[in-house]
Parts: C-alpha cells; structure tokens; sequence
C-alpha cells in the first residue's frame, strides 16, 4: 500500500495559523475553576458515603460483603452485634469498624452493587486532595452521614450546594435480578433527609430525567452513536441541515456568552429538582414506607 507523503515545511507553516485563525472564531469553553464548576453527571462515581435509614438508624449491618467484593482491597470492615438496649442498625450486627482507603480505590462501584441495604453509596465529589497518607483512609465517622442526611466536609473537600445531590444514582439504575418488568418501581428504602429517592430509568418508558437528573444519550452524545441507532430526525438530509444549522448557531456572536447562562441555569434547574423532595426548612416530605430489616435490601 502505498503510503502519503508528508507534508512540506510551507503547508506546516500556513497550517499552523489556519489552526489559531479557526479557533479564533469559536466560543471559550474553558471554565474559570474553582470559581466556576460543571455540573456532574447523575451517576459520576466519587468518594463514598455511609447512609442512615430516615429515623437515624445505620443502614450498614457489618456483613462485610462490600470489603469482599471490593478489587483493590481497599475496603476494611469489621462488624459487631447490636446492643440490645440501643440498637444501631435494624439488622442484628451494624458495622463496628469502617475504613476506605482511597489511594486504592479505583471507584469501580462494586461495593455499592454488593451491598444488601444500600448502606454504601458514591457521591459526586472528585475534588479532594491529601498531604499525609494517613488522611486518605477515611473512618466510618468520616464516611457516615450527619443528622441532615449530607455527607461531612473534610477540610481537604470542595463541596458546593447540591454535590450532595443525587447520590446512589448507580445503584438505583439496576432493576433486581436483572428484571426489566421492575425497571422504574422503588425498590429501596428512604434515605435520611432525602426520603425516597425517584428510580432511575433505562430503557423503558417509565423515566422521570427531570427528578433524577439524567440526560438520554441520543440527545447529549448524537455524534458518538453509530448511523443505526441515530433517532430518525437526525438522519439523511434532515440530519445534515440540522447540524448545519447547529454549527452555524455555534459560530454566531454572542453564542458563547448565551451558552454559560443556559448551563447555569439548567445546573440550577437540576439542582433544584434535587432538592424537590425537601421543604423549605430542609425537612423531608412524610413518605416513608416501613424499614425493612438487614435481609431486605434493594434487591428484594
């Protein structure tokens, strides 16, 4: 086969500031962080946390099934049996020791698959850096939630309002047993200060995007997905005219600046549908269904 030659030094040289000119032209999409943050995705693996039933009550039994399954080893459970005047978990153990080292952790969110009571869940929280070893193991009274349901702020974390938001999304994305017929019914209990959270949905047409924050892959990825799959508005002649259209508005001026102001307000939108479930003194709506005990699990 016969291989192109390379280009001369001249057509270096002009395309060189070809390049710069075309990016002249195009929209900054660089955002100034910190001041400034992207919203993250629904379910964007981050650090962990520890979940409480809505009367207070740990979620985790100690069955250790989250530091077995876990492939970087990074998880070290120990459980213990409840005390029988003031219990700490509903099951008949509750997880006495509790440490993630996160220098390990690959976010693989095998421990949250694994876990019976959905007591192990990943936040969206990526900014998060250590000066010491010793703080990236990160204990149970680091990892388990407050009296308001929000994960604790470390110094060494960059938390923003609604970064809490959102959480297990993974989690609630699988139906039990792999049975699409329970795709989009609760299947969990209530977490506390959120309540119970809106399911995920999949394929089927029990979905709610605007409460669980999720985006269809067909309208954020078009240019990913093979000819096939593409929604029909988006083939053909149509296809092409409409993303003509969508480059030219690219270019227009001013695009730039009306493309911040509408992903700020869509991140305030979500946000806000987030936080739907809560009043506006930041107590959760009476929707709690009955505990279920260690045994019954999101998976029942």
């Amino acid at each position: 086969m016969a291989q192109p030659e390379p280009p001369s030094g001249r057509q270096n040289f002009f395309g060189g500031f070809k390049l710069t000119l075309e990016h002249l032209g195009r929209p900054p999409v660089t955002r100034q962080y910190p001041e400034e943050k992207r919203p993250k995705q629904p379910r964007q693996h981050g650090r962990h946390v520890l979940n409480r039933y809505e009367d207070g009550m740990e979620k985790c039994i100690g069955c250790e099934l989250c530091a077995g399954v876990c492939p970087a080893d990074c998880i070290y459970v120990r459980g213990l049996d409840n005390p029988p005047d003031h219990p700490v978990s509903p099951g008949e153990r509750y997880g006495y020791v509790y440490e993630i080292n996160f220098l390990r952790c690959i976010h693989c969110d095998l421990c949250v698959e694994a876990c019976p009571t959905e007591a192990i869940t990943e936040s969206k929280l990526m900014e998060f850096s250590f000066t010491n070893r010793s703080d990236a193991i990160y204990t149970k009274q680091e990892l388990l939630v407050d009296d308001d349901g929000k994960p604790k702020h470390l110094p060494w974390e960059d938390w923003r309002e609604g970064d809490d938001l959102h959480t297990s999304g993974w989690m609630r994305a699988t139906s039990p047993g792999g049975d699409a017929a329970f795709e989009g019914q609760v299947q969990w209990s209530g977490e506390l200060g959120f309540g119970v959270r809106a399911p995920e949905g999949g394929q089927s047409g029990t979905r709610d995007d605007a409460t669980t924050g999720s985006m269809p892959l067909r309208e954020t990825l078009e240019r990913h997905l093979r000819p096939a799959d593409m929604p029909a508005a988006k083939r053909g002649p149509r296809g092409a005219i409409g993303r003509m259209r969508e480059k030219a508005e690219r270019f227009a001026p001013g695009f730039g600046k009306r493309h911040k102001e509408l992903a700020d307000t869509a991140y305030v939108d979500a946000r806000r549908a987030g936080n739907s479930e809560r009043d506006a003194a930041g107590s959760t709506t009476p929707a709690a269904p009955t505990v279920p005990g260690p045994t019954e699990g999101g998976d029942s």
